[in-house]
């Protein structure tokens, strides 16, 4: 039998002792099962970290997808396999492989499937307190997506009742009140191909979005690799044709101050000043240079082979 962690997040919004005893008894009769509640997204990272030590097969991560992220920030090159059991407001990672949105049906549907290697995003940024490198499992946002976090993660409750129409009110909010007449402060370079804009959307996996079930489309063409959509300025204009462009899924034109780039090698931002970034929905502060790579297979995850 293998052996497997359940990382909890008891202050995610599905989450209830009934809940997880019932998510625990159907995980403990496929996998030699432990369980750990840890207070902190460091805490979570120390006990994964021990968990690949220790050679556990698979942790699953029982929240949103932040202590997702966490979680699979910390396994990325092991024999360690992520876990979803979501149990959080948006649950896009989830919703992005097929995994049933109820915690119970997550898990009922983990011992059918086999660890599929997946891709991530690496990211080395360059901070204030110096260089770090980070993995973005289904999006990165540079710019004013990463304000749109920031916004949003300031007020809690909203977005644990509201989910994606408070992230869809913020987003309108940042958009009238600053962005909308922001001038360019990134200069992008994708394979040598230069642009400055004023924000950079990465798109990991297939279409996602934090705004319900509706998904964003990066690109006109389905596409499996990953997509990174830039533009120039956010007038009202402007940012509700890129909207509604993503959401039916047309083609981006690159004659109004929109770029796409899709399969590329390296993508790289400089800031001046300083932008603030985010991967997977968790603010990581504001850097001055970032370098962006795809990693395929960069994990393994418990997941529809078809996903």
């Amino acid at each position: 039998m293998e052996r497997a962690l359940l990382i909890c997040n008891p202050s995610a919004s599905q989450f209830t002792g009934g809940v997880f005893r019932e998510v625990v008894a159907v995980l403990g009769r496929d996998f030699d099962l432990t369980t750990e509640w840890p207070t902190s997204a460091n805490e979570t990272v120390a006990k994964t970290s021990k968990a690949v030590a220790d050679g556990i097969d698979v942790v699953f991560a029982m929240g949103g997808d932040g202590v997702a992220h966490h979680v699979a920030n910390t396994i990325v090159g092991s024999d360690t396999s992520l876990g979803i059991i979501p149990a959080g407001t948006t649950n896009v990672l989830a919703r992005i492989f097929g995994i049933p949105e109820k915690p119970l049906a997550a898990a009922e549907l983990a011992a059918t499937m086999k660890p599929q290697p997946t891709r991530m995003v690496r990211v080395e940024a360059e901070t204030d307190d110096g260089i770090h490198t980070m993995h973005a499992t289904f999006s990165l946002g540079v710019g004013f997506d990463a304000d749109v976090v920031r916004a949003a993660e300031s007020r809690p409750f909203a977005k644990e009742r509201f989910g994606g129409v408070h992230y869809a009110t913020t987003a309108v909010g940042r958009l009238l009140s600053t962005w909308r007449t922001a001038k360019p402060q990134l200069r992008l370079t994708c394979d040598g191909d230069r642009f400055d804009g004023v924000i950079a959307l990465t798109q990991v996996h297939r279409p996602y979005t934090y705004f319900g079930k509706v998904p964003l489309h990066l690109t006109k063409e389905p596409h499996e690799g990953i997509v990174t959509l830039a533009a120039n300025n956010l007038g009202v204009l402007r940012s509700s044709e890129i909207f509604m462009r993503s959401v039916l899924g047309r083609k981006h034109r690159t004659a109004t101050g929109t770029k796409v780039w899709s399969d590329y090698a390296t993508l790289e931002v400089e800031a001046d000043p300083g932008v603030v970034f985010h991967a997977d929905g968790e603010l990581l502060g504001t850097a001055r240079h970032l370098a962006v790579t795809p990693h395929e297979g960069a994990m393994r995850v418990i997941r529809p082979a078809d996903r």
